[in-house]
Protein backbone atom coordinates (compact mmCIF):
# COMPACT_ATOMS: atom_id res chain seq x y z
CA UNK A 1 0.00 0.00 0.00
CA UNK A 2 1.56 3.33 -0.98
CA UNK A 3 -0.38 6.54 0.02
CA UNK A 4 1.02 9.54 -1.39
CA UNK A 5 0.62 12.01 2.10
CA UNK A 6 2.28 15.62 2.41
CA UNK A 7 4.45 14.81 5.14
CA UNK A 8 4.83 17.66 8.24
CA UNK A 9 7.71 19.01 10.21
CA UNK A 10 8.80 17.74 13.28
CA UNK A 11 9.69 19.05 16.21
CA UNK A 12 13.54 19.49 17.78
CA UNK A 13 14.76 16.41 19.19
CA UNK A 14 17.11 16.79 22.07
CA UNK A 15 19.82 14.62 21.96
CA UNK A 16 19.28 11.58 24.44
CA UNK A 17 22.86 11.69 26.16
CA UNK A 18 21.57 15.60 27.43
CA UNK A 19 18.33 14.34 29.01
CA UNK A 20 16.66 11.02 28.56
CA UNK A 21 13.26 11.56 28.53
CA UNK A 22 13.28 14.96 26.57
CA UNK A 23 12.39 13.22 22.97
CA UNK A 24 9.65 11.24 24.32
CA UNK A 25 7.54 14.66 24.39
CA UNK A 26 9.95 16.25 21.69
CA UNK A 27 8.49 13.98 18.99
CA UNK A 28 5.15 13.82 20.57
CA UNK A 29 5.33 10.29 21.31
CA UNK A 30 3.96 11.31 24.70
CA UNK A 31 1.09 11.66 24.67
CA UNK A 32 0.07 10.29 20.76
CA UNK A 33 0.84 6.90 22.33
CA UNK A 34 1.73 6.76 25.80
CA UNK A 35 1.36 9.03 28.75
CA UNK A 36 4.81 9.32 30.69
CA UNK A 37 8.19 8.90 29.20
CA UNK A 38 9.51 5.30 30.53
CA UNK A 39 12.16 5.77 33.15
CA UNK A 40 14.49 3.17 31.18
CA UNK A 41 16.09 3.23 27.65
CA UNK A 42 16.44 0.11 25.80
CA UNK A 43 19.57 -0.56 24.08
CA UNK A 44 18.61 -1.56 20.53
CA UNK A 45 20.77 -2.39 17.81
CA UNK A 46 20.96 -3.66 14.25
CA UNK A 47 22.84 -4.91 11.60
CA UNK A 48 26.21 -3.54 11.41
CA UNK A 49 25.93 -1.73 14.69
CA UNK A 50 23.55 0.77 14.00
CA UNK A 51 22.06 1.48 17.21
CA UNK A 52 18.45 3.54 17.59
CA UNK A 53 19.39 6.63 19.42
CA UNK A 54 16.40 8.28 21.02
CA UNK A 55 14.79 9.80 17.88
CA UNK A 56 17.57 9.58 15.42
CA UNK A 57 16.77 8.56 11.92
CA UNK A 58 17.19 5.09 10.26
CA UNK A 59 15.87 3.87 6.84
CA UNK A 60 13.54 0.79 5.89
CA UNK A 61 16.32 -0.95 4.39
CA UNK A 62 18.56 -0.59 7.56
CA UNK A 63 15.73 -1.81 9.72
CA UNK A 64 14.31 -4.74 7.60
CA UNK A 65 15.64 -7.81 9.72
CA UNK A 66 15.16 -7.52 13.39
CA UNK A 67 17.98 -6.11 15.73
CA UNK A 68 20.38 -8.17 16.69
CA UNK A 69 21.16 -6.76 20.18
CA UNK A 70 18.23 -6.01 22.80
CA UNK A 71 18.35 -5.43 26.46
CA UNK A 72 16.73 -3.67 28.88
CA UNK A 73 17.44 -4.50 32.75
CA UNK A 74 15.74 -6.83 34.89
CA UNK A 75 15.50 -9.23 37.88
CA UNK A 76 15.12 -12.91 38.04
CA UNK A 77 11.77 -14.23 37.34
CA UNK A 78 10.63 -11.14 35.51
CA UNK A 79 8.19 -11.46 32.66
CA UNK A 80 8.32 -8.62 30.44
CA UNK A 81 5.95 -7.56 27.07
CA UNK A 82 7.71 -5.58 24.26
CA UNK A 83 6.49 -4.47 21.43
CA UNK A 84 7.21 -2.27 18.46
CA UNK A 85 4.52 0.07 16.95
CA UNK A 86 4.02 3.04 14.34
CA UNK A 87 1.49 5.75 15.51
CA UNK A 88 1.90 7.21 12.00
CA UNK A 89 -0.26 5.07 9.65
CA UNK A 90 -0.86 5.87 7.00
CA UNK A 91 1.43 9.40 7.84
CA UNK A 92 1.71 11.51 10.93
CA UNK A 93 -0.68 14.36 9.30
CA UNK A 94 -3.53 11.48 8.86
CA UNK A 95 -2.87 8.59 11.30
CA UNK A 96 -6.27 6.81 10.09
CA UNK A 97 -4.55 3.61 10.89
CA UNK A 98 -2.71 4.50 14.50
CA UNK A 99 -1.45 2.38 15.77
CA UNK A 100 0.02 -0.35 13.60
CA UNK A 101 2.15 -2.77 15.32
CA UNK A 102 5.22 -3.86 13.85
CA UNK A 103 6.16 -6.38 16.54
CA UNK A 104 4.33 -7.84 20.05
CA UNK A 105 6.24 -10.45 22.22
CA UNK A 106 4.43 -11.65 25.58
CA UNK A 107 5.81 -13.76 28.65
CA UNK A 108 9.12 -12.33 27.69
CA UNK A 109 11.59 -13.62 30.53
CA UNK A 110 13.95 -11.23 31.22
CA UNK A 111 14.87 -9.72 28.02
CA UNK A 112 14.91 -12.74 26.20
CA UNK A 113 12.62 -12.26 23.25
CA UNK A 114 13.25 -15.86 21.64
CA UNK A 115 11.62 -17.07 24.73
CA UNK A 116 8.89 -14.91 24.83
CA UNK A 117 5.46 -15.81 22.91
CA UNK A 118 5.01 -13.96 19.72
CA UNK A 119 1.57 -12.31 18.81
CA UNK A 120 2.97 -10.19 15.79
CA UNK A 121 6.38 -11.31 13.86
CA UNK A 122 8.66 -8.52 13.35
CA UNK A 123 8.11 -6.23 10.56
CA UNK A 124 10.61 -3.68 9.40
CA UNK A 125 9.14 -0.06 9.23
CA UNK A 126 7.02 0.78 6.27
CA UNK A 127 6.30 4.13 5.82
CA UNK A 128 4.33 5.24 2.63
CA UNK A 129 5.73 7.01 -0.15
CA UNK A 130 5.60 10.98 0.73
CA UNK A 131 4.36 10.17 4.19
CA UNK A 132 7.24 11.72 5.83
CA UNK A 133 8.78 10.58 9.03
CA UNK A 134 7.34 8.01 11.14
CA UNK A 135 7.94 7.14 15.02
CA UNK A 136 9.02 3.63 15.13
CA UNK A 137 8.36 3.52 19.46
CA UNK A 138 9.67 0.52 21.63
CA UNK A 139 8.29 -0.35 24.52
CA UNK A 140 8.96 -3.13 27.69
CA UNK A 141 6.01 -3.54 29.61
CA UNK A 142 6.64 -5.74 33.14
CA UNK A 143 4.02 -8.28 33.56
CA UNK A 144 2.44 -8.89 36.73
CA UNK A 145 1.95 -12.43 35.65
CA UNK A 146 2.16 -15.07 32.96
CA UNK A 147 -0.49 -13.62 30.30
CA UNK A 148 -2.73 -15.94 28.19
CA UNK A 149 -3.50 -13.67 25.34
CA UNK A 150 -6.56 -13.89 22.59
CA UNK A 151 -5.31 -11.71 20.06
CA UNK A 152 -4.87 -12.94 16.89
CA UNK A 153 -1.44 -14.39 15.62
CA UNK A 154 -0.18 -12.01 12.87
CA UNK A 155 3.09 -13.61 10.74
CA UNK A 156 5.38 -11.42 8.96
CA UNK A 157 4.00 -11.62 5.36
CA UNK A 158 0.72 -9.87 5.93
CA UNK A 159 -0.19 -6.23 6.80
CA UNK A 160 -3.79 -7.08 7.45
CA UNK A 161 -4.70 -6.95 11.36
CA UNK A 162 -1.75 -4.59 12.54
CA UNK A 163 -3.60 -1.27 11.82
CA UNK A 164 -5.60 0.59 14.80
CA UNK A 165 -3.80 -1.14 17.27
CA UNK A 166 -3.30 0.89 21.05
CA UNK A 167 -0.72 -0.34 22.96
CA UNK A 168 -2.19 1.37 26.08
CA UNK A 169 -5.27 -0.16 25.54
CA UNK A 170 -3.30 -3.72 25.16
CA UNK A 171 -1.37 -2.69 28.47
CA UNK A 172 -4.79 -1.62 30.24
CA UNK A 173 -6.68 -5.20 28.84
CA UNK A 174 -3.34 -7.33 30.75
CA UNK A 175 -3.09 -5.00 33.96
CA UNK A 176 0.75 -3.78 32.39
CA UNK A 177 0.84 -0.07 34.00
CA UNK A 178 3.14 1.89 32.52
CA UNK A 179 5.98 1.02 30.21
CA UNK A 180 9.41 0.37 32.37
CA UNK A 181 11.10 1.24 29.35
CA UNK A 182 11.75 2.32 25.62
CA UNK A 183 13.51 3.18 22.55
CA UNK A 184 12.29 5.09 19.36
CA UNK A 185 13.97 5.69 15.96
CA UNK A 186 12.31 7.59 12.93
CA UNK A 187 12.22 6.28 9.30
CA UNK A 188 10.62 7.35 6.15
CA UNK A 189 9.99 5.91 2.18
CA UNK A 190 13.04 4.52 0.51
CA UNK A 191 12.96 2.18 -2.61
CA UNK A 192 12.51 -0.83 0.27
CA UNK A 193 9.01 -0.22 1.09
CA UNK A 194 8.37 -0.72 -3.18
CA UNK A 195 9.79 -3.92 -3.26
CA UNK A 196 7.92 -5.07 0.14
CA UNK A 197 4.57 -3.75 -0.69
CA UNK A 198 4.23 -5.93 -3.67
CA UNK A 199 5.07 -9.26 -2.09
CA UNK A 200 2.83 -8.24 1.11
CA UNK A 201 -0.86 -8.79 1.48
CA UNK A 202 -2.41 -5.33 0.24
CA UNK A 203 -4.24 -4.04 3.77
CA UNK A 204 -8.13 -3.86 3.74
CA UNK A 205 -9.21 -2.89 6.97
Amino acid sequence: MLLQLNSIPFRKVLPQTIDGKAYWENLGVVPDVIDAAPPESITIEYDGGLAVVGGNELTPTQVQNEPVKIEWSFQPGDLFTFCLTDPDAPSREVPLLREFQHWLVVNVPGNDLKKGETLTTYLGSQPPLLSGLHRYTFLVYKQPQYLTCDEDRLPNKTLKGRGKFSIQKFAAKYNLGQPVAGNVFLARWDGLVTQLDGGLEKLKD
